[in-house]
């Protein structure tokens, strides 16, 4: 490994640092980005029943927001019971705004770097070709010289490329699951809005 990275030359400690970077927030993003972390089987009915028993206090409220992003909506939303229907939404809608930022850390980090690797990669190789040309002069063509040149261009390139594409399948992947956990939060606050308005009614 050593060796690859001496004969990949300087460039490539930009290439080695981009790596870690991308490696430790997509660890971080899967640790974090847990469907019973985020959506906790039933919390909902949970709320509802709270909401219909007549327990909410604000032990009930912290409960709430200590438990899970899920947990920090609805807990807005029982906060809000005693307001309209439209104001318990708008509510509700705030905090899942402040909630999404919170999902969606480090998403534009790891989708920067997926795009830019391969522009690092092809800085690599504009180096390495540098080092191709200094090669030649009146005297000939200089192996040991040219050789370098090609291994930097070569080694810049292909890491890269494979740091590139993992990590774009994995932000891809974030992206689609912070999107659906968002339309499922939106769901379960519609449905706590309903059954609050409706016990109100009856």
């Amino acid at each position: 490994m050593f060796y690859i990275i001496q004969a990949a030359g300087w460039p490539i400690w930009l290439l080695l640092v981009a790596s870690v970077i991308a490696l430790a927030l997509i660890i971080e993003r899967l640790w974090y980005l847990r469907r019973k972390r985020i959506l906790p089987s039933g919390l909902l009915e949970q709320a509802i029943r709270d909401y219909r028993d007549g327990r909410v206090d604000s032990a009930t409220i912290n409960r709430f927001e200590r438990n899970s992003p899920l947990g920090v909506v609805l807990a807005t939303g029982l906060q809000h019971s005693d307001m309209s229907r439209d104001e318990m939404k708008e509510a509700m809608e705030d905090t899942g705004r402040t909630v999404a930022l919170q999902l969606e850390r480090f998403l534009t980090t790891i989708g920067t770097i997926a795009t830019l690797a391969p522009l690092m990669g092809l800085f690599g190789t504009v180096v390495g070709m540098i080092e191709i040309f200094g090669a030649q002069n009146a005297a000939g063509t200089n192996p040991a010289q040219l050789a370098h040149g090609i291994s930097i261009a070569l080694y810049n390139t292909g890491f890269g490329l494979l740091i590139a594409m993992p990590t774009l399948i994995f932000y891809r992947h974030f992206r689609a699951l912070v999107d659906s956990f968002l339309i499922e939060m939106e769901r379960q606050s519609a449905r706590l809005v309903d059954a609050i308005c409706f016990s109100r009614r009856t």
